[in-house]
């Protein structure tokens, strides 16, 4: 039992140490954990043979990531993506097979093998792909999406892959797969039926994981709430994955698969929510373990014999991929920086590799030392990936930005108004809706083409344009302007170009839009004449509603927002004095506390004191919330 806690101590600590970093350093995490298992296997030699034990029980964060996913996904949009599904996927896994095929033949091996070498090398990594993904925000891309069509149909078509690798035995590699006694100890339900039954089986049990999830999850659901306990919850969610990947296992079907499924039948559910935040904590730890094994599986020995062979191998199935990728990006008419997100996402062995390489081991098709140095690739390859997702982030996608926007010329400004607005994202368009809403004409302008097309559509006439450049400020009228709204996603940006126009155009009212204090000490230092910090006003909206929901009533928690509100004007002045002398390189850090903690005293003292509750006459008739 010690060596158990030991063990587990040693991915732990990994994990803490290492994934933190890489995420410090915009790596991701799954980069993190790969480093991490690299160090406590191969380098430091700190964990050994378990680690394949404890991966094939780490693949299970796949199944539940899978669950997750499906429960996300509406049934009708998955219908609509079909012919990504079919035809990109399709085309995907045929055309890299073939062409890992062609290497093979080209490479002296047989072309079972060559055959087999192609398949396992046409998947990709489900986990680190799809994890990444959701982790850069990604997944709702057009990029992202195509990616998940193809990783979909992967994970299908490894049922007929499994199928098809015993046909292709090679006799004189009988007797020499290193696995075939594990294999032999695997159960299954249809193991020995011909196939018209063992189609028969499959057929049930993907109608079973339907006609279950749907007709039988919300009674058995209702039930486990009876009992009030939300770790028996927690179970019946966690019993209800595995009793499904169990199932498919049975029958020789995909457990990712299945769960897949079963996500998606719950995906209306009412109890949607609530699954997802039970087992949400343990995907991500057993995908955490299952990078981590990938990194301390690496048998550093064969490498360090035949590094030049691995790299090689490595380098040639991205590449390969990723011309396939790319080709088939063009014909979907994938464009863009989307096109390379899929290109370099996919562009990789997947953790079904491991398990096609095991499976024609012990079947005879592929011999064992081949099969050490093509799991290495495998590895490799996956370690890759988190690199060239920061390659995309990095390198491609401020390309085409700067594409996009830098060298499209500005929008030549046919009107005037009495309101300029720079900047009409999340904080901008609520200005603009509100002008309009009162007939007033405003000259909106934004540097990003996605907001400019986003506020078109809603009917707000904008232009594409830096509003930071004088010449574009002064077409669109800033000399005749009355109000210029500064709204821009960018602090430095926003300063000078307040300080440009308090400076040439001092006429003009200067309504700006602050982050934070000092961002708006700032603003209010290059000469805006009104500063608003962006969550200010909601934050303390937020805070009457807490008030009101803990029993004090509605006029008074109003009160109390207001006078929150008056006592930070009424101290604002000083602390932006004070703030000036901080920013001017004279350390009055303990003077500017002092404010603030009289600050915060006053507005106790404002608080706690009386006030006269309002008659039933004046104001509407309120019941406190109940305690319970």
């Amino acid at each position: 039992m010690t060596a158990y806690f030991i063990q587990a101590f040693i991915y732990l600590i990994a994990a803490v140490i290492a994934v933190p970093l890489a995420t410090r350093f915009g790596l991701g995490s799954v980069l993190g954990y790969l480093v991490a298992g690299v160090a406590i296997g191969p380098v430091m030699g700190l964990v050994g043979q378990e680690t394949t034990t404890i991966q094939h029980f780490a693949e299970f964060g796949v199944v539940m990531m899978l669950f997750l996913v499906g429960m996300e996904l509406d049934p009708k949009a998955l219908w609509a993506e079909k012919s990504k599904l079919l035809g990109l996927g399709g085309l995907q896994v045929g055309l890299t097979a073939a062409a890992g095929m062609a290497i093979g033949l080209w490479a002296g091996l047989v072309w079972q093998t060559a055959l087999a070498v192609g398949f396992i090398f046409a998947l990709s990594s489900t986990a680190i792909v799809l994890q990444t993904l959701n982790e850069k925000g990604l997944a709702r891309s057009e990029g992202g999406r195509s990616a998940f069509s193809v990783l979909l149909f992967q994970d299908v078509a490894v049922i007929p892959i499994l199928a098809l690798i015993p046909l292709l035995a090679l006799p004189e590699l009988v007797g020499t797969g290193a696995g075939t006694e594990a294999h032999g100890s695997n159960v299954s339900l249809v193991a020995h039926l011909p196939a018209w039954a063992h189609g028969l089986v499959v057929i049930a049990a993907i109608v079973g994981v339907i006609v279950g999830g749907y007709y039988l999850s919300r009674p058995l659901f209702r039930y486990v709430l009876q009992s009030r306990l939300r770790e028996v919850f927690t179970a019946t969610a966690l019993m209800l994955v595995i009793g499904i990947a169990a199932l498919m296992s049975l029958v020789n079907l995909s457990p990712a698969l299945g769960a897949f499924l079963a996500g998606l039948v719950l995906a209306n559910s009412e109890f949607r929510h609530e699954l997802e935040a039970n087992i949400e904590p343990f995907k991500g730890l057993l995908l955490g373990l299952f990078f981590i094994t990938v990194g301390a599986g690496i048998d550093f020995a064969v490498l360090s014999e035949q590094w030049g062979l691995v790299l090689a191998l490595g380098a040639a199935v991205i590449a390969v991929k990723a011309l396939v990728l790319l080709i088939l990006a063009l014909l979907f008419r994938i464009r863009g920086s989307n096109g390379w997100l899929f290109t370099l996402g996919l562009a990789q062995a997947g953790e079904f590799g491991f398990v096609l390489l095991t499976y024609s081991v012990q079947n005879s098709v592929v011999p064992p030392d081949l099969a050490k140095i093509l799991s290495l690739v495998v590895a490799l390859s996956m370690f890759l990936t988190p690199v060239l997702f920061i390659l995309y982030e990095r390198v491609v996608l401020p390309r085409y930005r700067r594409t996009t926007n830098d060298e499209r010329e500005a929008d030549a400004i046919d009107e005037h108004a009495p309101v300029i607005v720079a900047g009409v994202g999340r904080f901008g368009q609520i200005v603009c809706r509100l002008l309009r809403a009162n007939n007033i004409a405003a000259v909106v302008l934004d540097h990003e083409i996605e907001q400019i097309e986003n506020v078109r559509r809603i009917g707000i006439r904008s232009y594409f344009g830096d509003a930071s450049r004088t010449d574009l400020l002064e077409t669109a009228g800033i000399a005749q302007a009355r109000l210029l709204v500064v709204a821009i996603d960018d602090r430095e940006r926003s300063v000078r170009m307040v300080e440009h126009v308090k400076q040439f155009y001092p006429g003009v009212w200067v309504l700006a839009r602050a982050f934070d204090r000092g961002h708006g000490y700032r603003l209010r230092q290059a000469g805006a004449d009104d500063v608003v910090r962006e969550t200010y006003h909601s934050a303390l909206e937020m805070g009457g509603h807490a008030m009101t929901a803990l029993g004090v009533h509605p006029l008074r928690s109003r009160q109390m927002t207001w006078a929150f509100q008056q006592n930070e004007e009424a101290h604002d002045d000083d602390l932006y004095e004070a703030w000036k002398d901080i920013e001017s390189g004279i350390h009055f850090s303990s003077r500017y506390g002092e404010l603030f903690m009289k600050l915060e005293e006053t507005l106790s003292g404002v608080m706690q004191s009386d006030w006269d509750e309002p008659s039933r006459e004046d104001v509407p008739i309120w019941t406190p919330p109940r305690e319970d």
